[in-house]
Order: C-alpha cells, then sequence, then structure tokens
C-alpha cells in the first residue's frame, strides 16, 4: 500500500464527530484492527523486502568481485565490466556498492517500507488514546453545560 494512500484513509478515520460521540468511541476497535492489520503487512513486507537485498548484497558481491559466470551476469543483465576497465583496490569498492543503482533501489524501497512502518505505528498508537479525546469531548460538553 502508498503512503498516501494511508495518509487519505486516515485524514478521513480520524475524524471525531462531536455530535457523535458514540458512534465515535464504537468505532474506535474497529479503526485499531484496520491500522493494526495494515501495520501487520507493512512489517512483514519490510521482512521480504530485508532478505531479497541480502540476496542482492550477494550477488552484487559476486559480480563486483569477479566471481560470477557470463552465464549468470547475462541473466541479470549488467554489464561484464562493471569498472569499465579501471583497476579498483579493495578499499574502493564501498564506492561502487554505495553507487550502485540496483542496491540505491533497494535501499529506497526498504526506506520508504520504514516510512510507512512508523506512519501506521502512529496511527495505530494514537487510536489506543482516542478513548482520552472522547472522553476530553464529552467532558467539555459538561462543562459548556454548566456542570
Amino acid at each position: 500500500m502508498k503512503l498516501e494512500k494511508i495518509h487519505e484513509m486516515w485524514a478521513e478515520d480520524c475524524v471525531i464527530n462531536p455530535q457523535d460521540v458514540v458512534g465515535a468511541s464504537v468505532s474506535t476497535p474497529l479503526l485499531h484492527a484496520k491500522y493494526l492489520q495494515l501495520f501487520s503487512n507493512a512489517k512483514s513486507r519490510m521482512v521480504m523486502l530485508e532478505m531479497k537485498q541480502k540476496k542482492l548484497l550477494k550477488k552484487k558481491w559476486l559480480y563486483y568481485n569477479g566471481k560470477m559466470s557470463k552465464e549468470e551476469i547475462d541473466a541479470e543483465g549488467w554489464d561484464y565490466d562493471p569498472f569499465k576497465g579501471l583497476k579498483i583496490l579493495k578499499g574502493d569498492m564501498e564506492y561502487y556498492y554505495e553507487a550502485d543503482e540496483d542496491i540505491q533501489r533497494s535501499e529506497a524501497e526498504i526506506k520508504y517500507q520504514k516510512e510507512i512502518i512508523d506512519t501506521l505505528k502512529e496511527i495505530v498508537d494514537t487510536l489506543k488514546w482516542r478513548h482520552q479525546t472522547i472522553g476530553n469531548i464529552i467532558k467539555w460538553r459538561q462543562f459548556e453545560a454548566g456542570n
């Protein structure tokens, strides 16, 4: 699920109608279940992305260290000479890993997924305390009524 979609859903779901605090109170467990499920799914997806990245990093290590066969390189669609004829020192290999587009794409996916997880965690935490907000609305109404 896209982060933008989560933001749209939450913008709609977070609204508490002060005229219907009972409805808001009743809907809280349903909202909690909805976002908890999204949160759990997002965490599972993160595990899959991290495992996928570990496999990619292993392949890239083999590739950059000249330990892949021509057939394996062809299967990946990579260039036969990752260094374009340059002699590279072991200490400089990190620059190639960090600049590798496949690794960068994988890192970006993981960071995006982490942002989704953080957002969903914040929503679930907010829902845990929604009863306080509803209680405050009720107390304010009582105050306005003179009680």
